[in-house]
C-alpha cells in the first residue's frame, strides 16, 4: 500500500533484512533499522529524505557524526576572511550539520 507522505511527517526506518538488491543498489544497511525522523524532502514517490533523531543514532554513528560536523566546521572556518568571521555570530560559526538519510518509501512507516 503506498503511503501519502509529506516533509514534516514523523516517521521510522522499518527493521527489516538486508538483501543482495539493497548491497548493490546502495539503498538499506543494518544501521538504519529503527532509526526515527522528520520527513526534510520527498524527491519522487520512491525516494525521501529523513533528518534523523541524533539521539538515536549508535554511538558510533553519533562519534563520526560529531567529528564530521567538526571538519566541517574547520574547512568553513578556514575559507573565509578574518573579516568576514568577525561578522558571523557564535551560533554561525558553530553550526550543526543534520543527520539526513535517503530512504525508499517502502522502507518507512508513519509514527
Amino acid at each position: 500500500m503506498a503511503m501519502n507522505w509529506k516533509e514534516g511527517d514523523r516517521v521510522r526506518v522499518v527493521d527489516r533484512p538486508v538483501t543482495e538488491e539493497d548491497r548493490k543498489q546502495s539503498r538499506y544497511f543494518d544501521h538504519m533499522a529503527s532509526l526515527t525522523g522528520i520527513i526534510q524532502n520527498i524527491y519522487n514517490s520512491e525516494e525521501i529524505a529523513v533528518r534523523v533523531d541524533p539521539e538515536k543514532m549508535s554511538k558510533v554513528t553519533q562519534e563520526v557524526h560529531k567529528h564530521a560536523v567538526s571538519r566541517m566546521r574547520e574547512r568553513f572556518v578556514a575559507s573565509v576572511s578574518e573579516e568576514q568571521r568577525k561578522q558571523l555570530t557564535p551560533e554561525e560559526l558553530n553550526f550543526d550539520a543534520h543527520y539526513v538519510l535517503l530512504v525508499r518509501a517502502a522502507d518507512l512507516e508513519k509514527m
